[in-house]
C-alpha cells in the first residue's frame, strides 16, 4: 500500500515541453522555450528551474509560485532570458524567450519542477535547441506531386460519378418513354379491335 501511494506521488507531478523536443531557431534571434506542468492535487510554494545543458549547474531561470491564485516570483534570472508563461489561467505555463540566440547557445534545456505540496514531488522535461544561420527551405516538390495525383484521381472519381448519374437519368427517362409510347400503342390496338377498354365501343347490331 506504501509502494502504491509512493507511485501515485511520483507521477502526480508531470511537465511537458510540447509535441516535440526539438527547437530551431535563427542566429541572433529571440526564441520561445515551452513548458507546461500538470499536478493532480495542486501545488504550493512549488519551484521550477530552467537548466542549459546540466542540471548540476546554476540555472538560468528560476520562479517560485506560492499557489494557483498568483503568478511566480522571479528567484533568479539570466539577463538574456525573459518569462513569458502565466499559472493563473487554465494552463500552468512556464515557457521562456531566450533572447538574441547565439551558436553557443544551442544545446539541451531541461524544465525542472519540485511541489513541495506532493512531498517535493520532482519532475523535468528536455527540449533541445539547434541554432542556424538561416533557415533552409524544404523542397515540397515530391510532396505537390503526390497531392496533385491524388486530388487528379478523386476528381477523375467524382467526374465519373456525375457521368454515372446523368447517363442513369437519361437511360430512365428514355425507358419511361418508351412505356409510355407502349401504353399509347396498347390503346390503339384496343380501339381498333374493338376489344373493350378502347376509346370507342361497337354497338351491338340493332334487333329486327
Amino acid at each position: 500500500l506504501l509502494g502504491l501511494h509512493v507511485f501515485a506521488l511520483v507521477f502526480a507531478l508531470e511537465v511537458s515541453v510540447g509535441k516535440t523536443n526539438t527547437v530551431m531557431s535563427l542566429n541572433n534571434s529571440d526564441v520561445l522555450l515551452p513548458c507546461a506542468f500538470t499536478t493532480c492535487i495542486g501545488f504550493q510554494d512549488l519551484v521550477f528551474t530552467w537548466y542549459f545543458n546540466s542540471t548540476e549547474k546554476v540555472g538560468i531561470f528560476t520562479g517560485l509560485i506560492k499557489s494557483k491564485a498568483s503568478e511566480p516570483i522571479v528567484m533568479g534570472s539570466n539577463p538574456r532570458v525573459e518569462f513569458v508563461g502565466s499559472t493563473t489561467g487554465k494552463e500552468n505555463n512556464i515557457s521562456i524567450v531566450l533572447k538574441n540566440v547565439e551558436f553557443s547557445d544551442a544545446g539541451k534545456y531541461t524544465c525542472h519542477v519540485k511541489n513541495p505540496k506532493e512531498k517535493n514531488a520532482q519532475h523535468n522535461a528536455t527540449i533541445f535547441l539547434t541554432v542556424v544561420q538561416k533557415m533552409v527551405e524544404t523542397d515540397n516538390t515530391l510532396t505537390l506531386i503526390i497531392v496533385g495525383v491524388v486530388g487528379g484521381l478523386i476528381g477523375l472519381l467524382i467526374l465519373f460519378m456525375l457521368i454515372k448519374r446523368v447517363v442513369l437519368f437519361i437511360i430512365k427517362k428514355i425507358q419511361d418513354g418508351k412505356k409510355e409510347c407502349l401504353v399509347s400503342s396498347s390503346g390503339n390496338d384496343n380501339t381498333e379491335n374493338g376489344l373493350a377498354g378502347s376509346k370507342a365501343e361497337q354497338k351491338a347490331p340493332p334487333k329486327a
